[in-house]
């Protein structure tokens, strides 16, 4: 049998430090909402390998999805020659898309090159160059990805300076003193000190931001910038890529806010776990770039857009937006219960909606504890459940378990969170 320690020093020697893993426990197998490693030893899924399988690990309509396109063809770029699967997802994606007007798609690889993708797109059809996004967003770790992400550390440590006309607002949120008023001011000021709102193609958000903490974006922000952009030609773009494909209880996070973006960029859980991204917007604006602008080698591939295809069926047949309110509802009663019983490392601030669910780890005086969180986390592990941290101080934990975890899983993995709390109090 192989062990954990003997990879580990295989993968110390052979990748580099740059590529972090949060936990050196290696998968050999998953079902559902289930891990197990290379020793045997079994863990619930509550990271979703970062918002990816909201359908879970290997639903079994996705893999025969995948196996009928797998004795068809693998590859012919679409570039060269088309497949209807492409054209197939990229009409549901248009029918799903959350804005009234005429919708196209196209297709991708990875988050990062939706994003970039959109910002092409948004130049494009705007003749300009400036895009505006958040402080504590998570965009992407390509050079112009990169730049859009509101965080320093790690993400753009070592790698220079970013890229021009790239600017970022102070994001509102109750834990870091500001609210949208402030977030509105700073957006006069921007445009009365650095960039004429004529010189901008596109604001960014995320509607709840993943990496900055699980942070809803306020309805009254998202229809301030809404404003903006159709007085001043902007294109406003949502990026769902980690709230996208039931995770809130909507198909998309934008729709709980009733605010129509111009382009939404999708990734991570659109196909089940295999790598696909894509940017959906209004038709006038995606149809901007000339011939030949957009693609890539691999974007789009069938075998992607195949699982494409069968995930937004489960996600429909087996009612995923109403599972992800109830899971969201099981997930804050059991943490509300932990905070009455008090006996736990102190935690606040529960949010989040439908199953995008997260919580900070403070100290007894209610500052941020770093420290704390990792520790609980590892504590999480050795009694098998995976959790991931996030947000600008490191004390978020974030809960992205399946959508097809069964009730008595979600109450085993609730139950070990719980334990864990504890432990490390």
């Amino acid at each position: 049998m192989s062990h954990n320690s003997d990879l580990r020093d295989r993968h110390i020697a052979a990748i580099p430090r740059g590529l972090a893993s949060a936990f050196l426990v290696y998968a050999q197998r998953a079902e559902n909402s289930e891990i197990w490693d290379i020793e045997g030893n079994r863990y619930i899924d509550f990271a979703g390998g970062i918002a990816v399988l909201n359908t879970g690990h290997r639903h079994p309509k996705v893999m025969a999805a995948v196996r009928d396109q797998l004795d068809h063809f693998t590859h012919t770029a679409f570039q060269i020659l088309p497949y209807e699967p492409y054209v197939a997802l990229c009409e549901r994606l248009n029918g799903l898309a959350p804005f009234s007007a005429p919708a196209k798609s196209v297709l991708f690889s990875t988050g990062a090159e939706a994003v970039e993708n959109a910002i092409k797109i948004a130049r494009a059809s705007t003749g300009r160059p400036g895009v505006i996004a958040f402080s504590g967003g998570f965009h992407g770790r390509t050079t112009l990805t990169m730049a859009l992400t509101g965080k320093v550390a790690p993400y753009k440590v070592k790698f220079g300076v970013a890229p021009p006309a790239i600017y970022h607002l102070p994001f509102p949120a109750p834990s870091h003193g500001v609210n949208v008023a402030d977030t509105l001011r700073a957006l006069d000021t921007l445009f009365r000190a650095d960039i004429a709102p004529t010189d901008v193609a596109a604001i960014i958000i995320e509607p709840v931001q993943g990496e900055g903490g699980f942070l809803p974006a306020p309805t009254e922000l998202l229809q301030a910038l809404r404003q903006t952009c159709d007085t001043h030609g902007i294109v406003l773009i949502a990026d769902e890529v980690q709230t996208g494909f039931a995770r809130t209880g909507k198909m998309f996070g934008i729709e709980h806010s009733g605010v129509e973006p111009d382009l939404l960029t999708v990734a991570k859980s659109l196909a089940g776990g295999f790598p696909l991204s894509g940017v959906i917007g209004r038709a006038d604006i995606m149809d901007a770039a000339e011939p030949g602008g957009l693609g890539g080698t691999y974007a789009g591939s069938p075998l992607a857009c195949a699982a494409a295809l069968a995930v937004l069926d489960v996600i429909a047949e087996e009612g995923l937006l109403a599972r992800a309110d109830t899971i969201g509802a099981s997930i804050r009663g059991a943490l509300e219960e932990l905070v009455l019983r008090n006996d736990g490392v102190p935690i606040s601030a529960i949010r989040g909606p439908g199953a995008m669910i997260a919580f900070d780890i403070v100290t007894d005086s209610g500052e941020p504890d770093a420290a704390t969180t990792k520790r609980v986390i590892q504590t999480a592990l050795a009694d098998g459940l995976v959790l991931l941290s996030c947000g600008i101080y490191g004390n978020t934990i974030r809960i992205l378990c399946p959508l097809t975890i069964s009730d008595a899983l979600l109450e085993e993995g609730l139950a070990k969170l719980g334990r864990a709390l504890v432990a490390t109090h």
